[in-house]
């Protein structure tokens, strides 16, 4: 009898605790979700790409530096009512479902980013230009304030755990699609309209794209279902509700949701902030920021620049879902790990090589610091949704997400060109890569590793019903083996020790 209880004590799993997941449902969950990254980035590579021209046509009494930095000044104010779009999103993400509120955000995006096109200019009606253009990025940067933690959420809870690295690198294999999209169309604008004709209305073309990209992916987001987690969640809250559960009344309440995050799982959160910090401050860097850098600071004819850029993330397109499947391999830490220290040593070399001029130094220069990135590209979206339970995974993500990324990542172009503009230093960016490196390598050493297991608060999640079986079936025997091991040491207590000894 006893030894039936202490069997029941280390519970092996059921067949119903295991997910099989459906690969058709898998690939729809992964290109819907990819496809949203892909219209938030083709707006950032249009937007990145067209600085300078945005600076004249918006801002066109400022000096060039003046309107590089106005022009990266609403750039970042999109990123300051992120946090608010994390803090309406995310919690409700985990209350009313994962694909309703990925439609709403892709409905929202779309609509502004679009919307910027129609926009009067400077010389058409004055300080109201400017203005409305900060109307369309908050819109904007509020909707992606649960976009990207929405689509890594949906991705994961979808995903087998031992490919969750590969299927969710797939994510940010979107977000540099996009940008390569959004930043080669202005590449062929800007080689075939010239300056003037790009100025005059050239750039209103890549915002008119924005429109049937978001139709196609709004399509394609009703379509979905909710994840397996997600439903399992919320039947399980349910339940506790309806036997009147003083806890889960509490956690359903936003105050609840909010006071749980950051009391019960502020190392998460910091965690989140950092690694965040890592990947976003190296990302808009060089996709934001290089292509300005290398023009405007550095006196490099404009459309090389951008060729160079562009082709810098054809690389990271390229490599980002083989970093994925290796994280899947070996581990998110050692990812992580590598990349950080990477990026201290060789920020500096990078730059001093952009910095030479031509077309083939610069060229490696950009090469590294596209490796670089990779690898915090292609392992974030498996890592991140990780750090936190089902029940509030997307909202936990949204806030610490958002949060991370209005504070340091959507900034780095405005400090950064700043920065360069009031030290007359042109080095200064690889310090700022060098500051972020540290912060990630500290946030790694925290981390804990998950690769192949399940997600925190959900049951494993498998590809067949064989591995399923045998999931089940190793279990089983390593629950027997552990009771069977309680009930020797509870009858023979100092047998063990003498036979270690």
């Amino acid at each position: 009898m006893l030894r039936t209880l202490l069997r029941r004590r280390k519970k092996a799993l059921a067949a119903s605790d295991v997910t099989v997941t459906d690969p058709p449902k898998v690939r729809r969950a992964v290109t819907a979700a990819a496809l949203g990254n892909t219209m938030e980035w083709f707006d950032f590579g249009v937007y990145a790409y067209l600085a300078g021209t945005l600076g004249k046509v918006f801002f066109p009494s400022s000096s060039p530096g003046a309107q590089v930095v106005s022009t990266f000044a609403t750039f970042a104010a999109a990123f300051l009512v992120r946090p608010l779009g994390g803090l309406v999103f995310g919690p409700l993400g985990d209350r009313v479902g994962r694909q309703k509120v990925l439609a709403v955000t892709m409905i929202m995006m779309a609509a502004s980013t679009f919307a910027v096109g129609f926009l009067p200019t400077y010389a058409a009606v004055g300080f109201a230009a400017p203005l409305l253009l900060l109307v369309c990025r908050l819109v904007q940067g509020f909707s992606t304030g649960g976009e990207y933690a929405g689509a890594t959420t949906y991705i994961a809870e979808y995903a087998p755990d031992k490919r969750r690295g590969f299927l969710g690198s797939w994510l940010d294999f979107g977000t540099f699609v996009g940008y390569s999209l959004g930043s080669g169309l202005v590449t062929v604008l800007t080689a075939t309209l010239g300056t003037d004709g790009l100025t005059d209305w050239g750039w209103r073309i890549p915002f008119f794209v924005a429109g049937p990209l978001g139709l196609i992916g709004l399509y394609m987001r009703l379509k979905l279902e909710e994840t397996p987690a997600f439903q399992r969640e919320e039947e399980a809250q349910a339940e506790a509700l309806s036997e009147g559960d003083p806890v889960e009344e509490a956690r359903q309440s936003g105050k609840g949701r909010l006071k749980e995050i950051f009391t019960g799982h502020w190392e998460a959160v910091l965690i989140c902030m950092g690694l965040v910090l890592l990947y976003n401050v190296t990302n808009y860097m060089v996709t934001s920021y290089l292509p300005t850098y290398m023009s405007e600071t550095l006196g490099e004819p404009e459309t090389s620049s951008q060729l160079l850029v562009l082709g810098t993330m054809l690389l990271v397109v390229l490599l980002i879902t083989t970093v994925g499947r290796s994280s899947d391999r070996w581990g998110r830490r050692p990812v992580f790990l590598a990349g950080s220290v990477a990026l201290v040593v060789l920020a500096i070399p990078a730059f001093l090589l952009i910095r030479q001029g031509g077309i083939l130094l610069p060229a490696v220069g950009c090469g590294v610091l596209g490796l670089l990135l990779v690898c915090f590209a292609g392992t974030s979206a498996s890592t991140l949704p990780a750090l936190f339970p089902t029940r509030m995974r997307y909202g936990a993500l949204s806030i610490a997400f958002n949060i991370s990324v209005s504070l340091f990542g959507g900034t780095t172009p405005l400090f950064a060109s700043a920065l360069v503009e009031a030290t007359g230093s042109d080095m200064i960016p690889a310090y700022y890569l060098m500051v972020a490196g540290v912060i990630g390598l500290v946030a790694t050493f925290f981390l804990h590793e998950t690769a192949g297991k399940p997600l925190r608060g959900s049951g494993p999640m498998v590809e067949t019903p064989e591995q399923a079986r045998t999931l089940v079936a190793r279990s089983r025997t390593r629950a027997s083996r552990q009771a069977r091991d309680v009930w020797i040491r509870m009858r023979h207590p100092w047998g063990g020790r003498h036979h270690d000894e």
